[in-house]
């Protein structure tokens, strides 16, 4: 096996795993889309089948875009969804309730003055 031959390797591995990540981001995409028809979705998957490249190529141009925009909704109904579970877990403190803990933590000995004049000015702050 030569050098160019290894080099041809990986060449060609390259170029086989992108259009592995091509076709499964297409497909991907075809079933998260909720405004297709299960018949057109069937229809775009039998073309990826028989036809991988050129409908690969053609769903790229005709719904790229949209390809674009289905994800970025998905990204941010995740983002909502961690965003109200972070807030359902976390307690909620007002500034009153920091400060007094500051205290108790001063009081303990854990802090020093400093600390507590730090952790009383951002509790305030926020």
């Amino acid at each position: 096996m030569s050098f160019w031959d290894i080099i041809w390797f990986i060449i060609v591995s390259f170029a086989f795993v992108a259009y592995l990540m091509v076709m499964f981001n297409i497909i991907v995409d075809l079933f998260r889309d909720r405004s297709t028809s299960g018949g057109i979705k069937a229809l775009w998957i039998f073309c990826l089948l028989f036809f991988p490249f050129i409908t690969a190529i053609v769903y790229l141009i005709t719904r790229g875009n949209g390809m674009a925009e289905r994800h970025a909704a998905q990204f941010a109904e995740a983002k909502a969804a961690q965003d109200d579970y972070i807030r359902s877990v976390t307690p909620a403190s007002s500034p009153a309730d920091q400060i007094s803990q500051a205290k108790a933590l001063l009081d303990a000995g854990s802090i020093n003055q400093a600390e507590f004049e730090a952790l009383k000015a951002k509790a305030l702050a926020s």
